[in-house]
């Protein structure tokens, strides 16, 4: 069964050469065509498209905020941004409202279709440009993470003993310290872990390297 497509985008020209694109396919057809953030929630409303096609940049409204309005009258149908647009943030907006894809205009027809007969089967459409690009601030973010998540010498030490599923109070006599320090110690861990409780916390710190376990 063919994908019922709406087209959102404010230049007729550009709408027209897709429509001509996916008049040659058997696997899409075009059922409605929208130049404005208006006509587009109302035919999507009617029309109940399998797929939007949609402009991030459309007459006096802000196309990811759209998205997100779509996506209260069709829930079932997936979005993909075709924008000249290629910076990172504006993908992961668009992503966060509830888009499925993110194409730049730029590409190929070929690719086009290739990109969203993967969507048909369940994947994420992005260009293979900004896939790289998503994954290079997956990583920032994982760096950054991990510099946020440092712990101290003394943390360490009681997480590792809190893997040994410790009390409070045998951790303190343990260390030698008091067991108010061992809790405020633990605050800090969870709070710079962003976790919520001790447990979590052992189990993170092991998943991640940040403790060896305890060992007697």
């Amino acid at each position: 069964m063919a994908w019922r497509v709406l087209l959102v985008d404010d230049h007729a020209l550009f709408r027209e050469g897709l429509a001509a694109l996916f008049a040659y396919q058997t696997d899409f057809v075009v059922v409605g065509e929208a130049d404005d953030a208006a006509s587009a929630l109302t035919l999507a409303q009617e029309l109940k498209p399998d797929l939007i096609l949609m402009d991030i940049n459309l007459p006096g409204e802000d196309g990811i905020e759209v998205t997100r309005r779509l996506k209260e009258v069709v829930p079932t149908a997936a979005i993909v941004m075709l924008t000249v647009f290629d910076d990172t943030d504006t993908l992961l907006e668009a992503f966060k409202a509830g888009a499925q894809g993110y194409l730049v205009k730029n590409m190929r027809y070929g690719e086009l279709l290739e990109q969203l007969r993967g969507l048909t089967r369940g994947e994420a459409v992005v260009s293979r440009r900004m896939a790289a690009r998503i994954l290079e601030e997956f990583q920032k973010w994982d760096k950054r993470m991990q510099s946020d998540i440092a712990l101290t010498q003394r943390e360490t030490e009681i997480l590792e003993l809190v893997t040994a599923r410790l009390s409070n109070k045998e951790i303190a006599e343990r260390l030698n310290i008091s067991e108010y320090t061992v809790k405020n110690h633990i605050k800090s861990i969870l709070r710079k872990l962003h976790l919520r409780s001790r447990h979590e916390a052992a189990a993170f710190g092991l998943a991640r390297g940040l403790i060896r376990g305890y060992r007697p």
